[in-house]
């Protein structure tokens, strides 16, 4: 536990310019980080919740959190080390929501599900994670390693590792650092090449319609002959 919550005050020291260097830094996080606070009690209420199974209890410690930090995190979600909220006012977090190491989150952000699923209803959030403010991840899907979620975003489908994405609903913008239209332009033809393919299109058109016109002509003399036959 000790070295969970290590992690926990170096990833705010890491990810916070605000705080400042030495002793007074660590006390600002212990006291004035309402994500840090919200994620050191959920630690215990997670303990009891889900290793003594002391009934009623987390729930209600949970609530005093929420009301003290405006982080509502549910005693059965699963929280990894080095796990940073900044700011942190109405980040909410699902009952069987994982998130994995070394993830960020900003404010505003949901964990939530879609109301249609039952059991693993929440999504997963995998190890060095980046979610941007306000952001709403939807169901039991994935965001991939290292992904980003654009401030704003609805997600819900799973996103890939090192992948990020934008929008309502949520798109890939980039991946593995290539905007996603400098990958498709990367595949797609030059000019050089584009016009080659556009003379051989237009050849097999010619072709084509020339081949159209021989079974027209032999089908007007199988008919003719036909005829001279029955005659």
């Amino acid at each position: 536990m000790w070295q969970t919550i290590k992690s926990d005050i170096k990833a705010v020291r890491e990810k916070d310019p605000a705080i400042p260097e030495g002793l007074i830094g660590l006390l600002e996080i212990i006291f004035c980080t309402p994500g840090f606070q919200a994620i050191l009690a959920h630690r215990f209420i997670h303990f009891l919740h889900t290793r003594l199974r002391v009934p009623l209890l987390p729930r209600f410690l949970g609530q005093i959190v929420r009301w003290w930090t405006g982080i509502e995190i549910h005693p059965g979600a699963q929280i990894g080390r080095g796990v940073f909220i900044d700011h942190g006012m109405g980040v909410v977090i699902g009952e069987t929501a994982i998130v994995k190491d070394n993830v960020t989150m900003y404010h505003g952000v949901t964990l939530g599900g879609t109301g249609k699923e039952k059991g693993k209803r929440h999504p997963t959030v995998e190890k060095g994670a980046f979610i941007g403010a306000g952001s709403k991840i939807l169901g039991n899907i994935v965001i991939g390693e290292n992904a980003k979620v654009g401030a704003g975003s609805v997600v819900l489908k799973d996103v890939p590792s090192n992948s990020t994405v934008v929008g309502i609903p949520a798109v890939v913008v980039k991946h593995n650092g290539i905007k996603v239209r400098d990958i498709v332009r990367h595949y797609s033809p030059d000019s050089h090449t584009a016009n080659i393919l556009s003379v051989s299109l237009n050849e097999l058109e010619k072709n084509l319609q020339v081949l159209k016109e021989e079974i027209r002509s032999l089908g007007e003399q199988v008919n003719i002959q036909s005829k001279r036959e029955v005659a």
